[in-house]
């Protein structure tokens, strides 16, 4: 079992491809979040632009990861698609419904095809209660807890590399890897169709991450699953995805296929982004160019018109005419091919290649 690097090969597409129907669609997706004053009346002053417009989809047995810098809303936009959050507009379709629109009451029979593991498994798991209660809980829920349900704990168990007589144990007994495996058991004890990874590596060792991974992977060709990759760990990423969505303060920026977001990315941050995976070749990490972005993210109450990228820009900075920034500075890119083979919102981009180059 292998560390995930930056030299480690993108799965292959899944059966079937861009020909499948989508399990789940994401289209104009907003979320703001209200600002209130601090005096006594508590009136709205502004709005976070948490997500903006966020639109893609899901295919059958695919792994779509999220990638982006912390803020960028990455964690909001798999909330709210989950409906754990209310949406402020926009759309997301499973099975032939517009998950925004339901109550919580509508929602509960759905929430057995879309489950969620979160990013700190301790927090996320009851530490009043035993492993086999953590699991079963869903079970009970959505009362699927029948004759044969400890039969049903103790295989989920074991499906997640697991030692079923270790049920009753509580979750302060077991690592941090093991939690998470515990976190994962109980997201697939009523067989969903889609699960919300939000950023479920990040508070692990590296050589528990990718022990992890190669489960997650193994379940998702096992079970037939679908995976929403949130993370910021490109490294983690290429490992596993097979497209991948790059979001930059609040709106999507980039959607390609991971080999050829990796190979050739065309938005300027996703050049940033990938610049700086670490390769394990200490000669060609000395080699290899460089792009540092300058600057914070802007605030996100008053984001940048027209393009948000555009204050940390390399390419504003330095490599337009006066013309093409004033186009930047009044117009919002699209999300559209623009002839580098995928959506890009860039209204100059131009794929670069970075990665896997020889020195």
């Amino acid at each position: 079992m292998t560390a995930p690097s930056a030299a480690a090969a993108p799965p292959s597409d899944p059966a079937g491809g861009a020909a499948d129907r989508p399990v789940l669609e994401v289209r104009d997706l907003v979320k703001h979040f209200p600002v209130r004053s601090k005096s006594v009346i508590r009136r709205q002053i502004g709005e976070v632009h948490a997500v903006c417009g966020v639109s893609f989809d899901i295919r059958a047995n695919e792994t779509l990861g999220l990638v982006g810098e912390s803020g960028s809303g990455k964690s909001t936009t798999a909330r709210t698609l989950l409906n754990l959050q209310p949406a402020t507009s926009g759309a997301v379709m499973f099975a032939g419904r517009d998950l925004t629109k339901l109550s919580r009451a509508d929602m509960r029979p759905l929430r057995r095809e879309l489950q969620i593991v979160f990013q700190d498994p301790y927090a996320a798991l009851d530490p009043r209660i035993s492993v086999n209660e953590i699991v079963a809980e869903p079970l009970r829920i959505h009362r699927s807890f029948g004759a044969d349900g400890r039969g049903q704990v103790r295989e989920l168990l074991r499906l997640v590399g697991l030692n079923p007589e270790h049920g009753n144990r509580y979750p302060h007994e077991f690592s941090g890897g093991q939690r998470q495996r515990i976190g994962i058991a109980r997201a697939l004890a009523l067989r969903p169709k889609v699960l919300v990874l939000d950023e479920p590596v990040s508070a692990l060792d590296v050589s528990i991450q990718a022990g992890i991974l190669n489960l997650l992977r193994d379940l998702q060709e096992e079970l037939g699953l679908s995976y929403l990759f949130v993370a910021h760990d490109l490294s983690v990423v290429r490992h596993i995805a097979h497209r991948v969505a790059v979001m930059y303060l609040g709106r999507i920026v980039e959607v390609a296929p991971a080999a050829r977001l990796f190979g050739s990315p065309a938005h300027p941050y996703t050049q940033a982004l990938i610049s700086a995976i670490p390769l394990p070749d200490p000669r060609r990490e000395r080699a290899r160019r460089r792009i540092l972005l300058t600057g914070d993210v802007p605030n996100p109450i008053s984001p940048p018109s027209g393009c948000r990228f555009r204050t940390r820009c390399p390419k504003f900075a330095g490599q337009l005419t006066e013309p093409e920034r004033n186009k930047c500075v009044d117009e919002v890119p699209e999300l559209v091919d623009r002839g580098t083979g995928a959506p890009v919102a860039c209204h100059y981009a131009e794929p670069l290649h970075l990665l896997d180059s020889p020195a």
